[in-house]
């Protein structure tokens, strides 16, 4: 049970380590007049054909220790996914109108939204030890982000679309652990990944008919599919039914420090001495959520 949890923990972290990675890639790709539509569509559809071929190879022969996909789980697993989509739209777009730093905040407050939709649906208060850790990881990520000491100018078109985006990350987290449970992760994957393309394609698709520039498919797409839409999904959902909901949304808040550090290494961004506090206290409140429990002796 124990090594059940420790590995779910584990898939949970290196998934939203990849969504980390992304913001430096998704800035690097805008400082080359490539739009959000672009980036996040060329995304989309090389994560999908990522998934498609992942899933011949690994999956194909294995079938008889999982049931066939049924056209209704089919449907909630597309519906599932287009969270996935959407949390990339709107994270991509909060981010222009908003610095990254603010835009990771916001994208956080799925730790919390995470939390309490876990309490709802398991009709149950989150335990001390959740809300302590929650609140700790808020802190540490108010210092990590620099909100206190940098002057900030916010755009409220930017905080929507964070929040925005904050929810359906909190929903990809949740139908994660959720739907469709007796189907191979790989194939929840794919079907989940299939529902997010479609979304992004109804979305982007006013905007690419009047500009599209193909050379994001080979310049970024790559590396933005591979980091944003093919290890997320197959991450989350092998990891997130060996733990629970509550969890997995703290756990996740490992992106923000991954984040930051690729920031400070690719595009050479300052990081002062109070980030580095906050994402030290973001990682040590990871790891004391994922301590085992001393049971009393008798």
């Amino acid at each position: 049970m124990k090594n059940s949890i420790l590995k779910g923990s584990l898939l949970v972290a290196l998934g939203a380590s990849s969504y980390g990675m992304l913001t430096t890639f998704v800035k690097m790709a805008y400082a080359e007049n490539f739009t959000s539509y672009e980036i996040t569509f060329s995304q989309m559809i090389l994560g999908l054909i990522g998934l498609i071929i992942i899933n011949f190879l690994f999956v194909k022969g294995k079938q008889t220790s999982h049931i066939e996909p049924k056209s209704k789980s089919i449907m909630k697993l597309m519906l599932a996914g287009t969270s996935l989509g959407l949390t990339s739209t709107f994270y991509y777009l909060a981010v222009r109108y908003i610095p990254v730093s603010i835009g990771i905040v916001l994208l956080m407050q799925s730790v919390w939204m995470g939390v309490f939709l876990e309490s709802i649906v398991a009709k149950k208060k989150p335990s001390a030890q959740k809300i302590i850790a929650v609140m700790v990881i808020l802190a540490g990520t108010v210092l990590a982000t620099n909100m206190l000491m940098g002057d900030i100018d916010l755009d409220w078109r930017g905080i929507g679309w964070g929040l925005l985006a904050a929810i359906s990350y909190t929903i990809t987290i949740y139908t994660s652990n959720t739907v469709a449970l007796q189907l191979h992760s790989l194939r929840r994957s794919l079907w989940m990944m299939v529902g997010g393309t479609i979304i992004v394609a109804i979305i982007s698709a006013p905007y690419l008919i009047e500009q599209f520039n193909f050379e994001i498919f080979y310049m970024w797409g790559p590396l933005l599919a591979l980091f944003g839409t093919i290890l997320p999904p197959i991450l989350f959902t092998a990891g997130m039914p060996k733990i629970n909901v509550g969890l997995g949304a703290i756990i996740s808040s490992v992106e923000l420090p991954v984040a930051v550090l690729m920031a400070y290494l690719l595009l050479n961004e300052v990081v002062n001495i109070y980030q580095w506090i906050g994402i030290i206290i973001i990682l040590l409140s990871v790891v004391v959520m994922n301590l085992p429990k001393k049971k009393n002796k008798l």
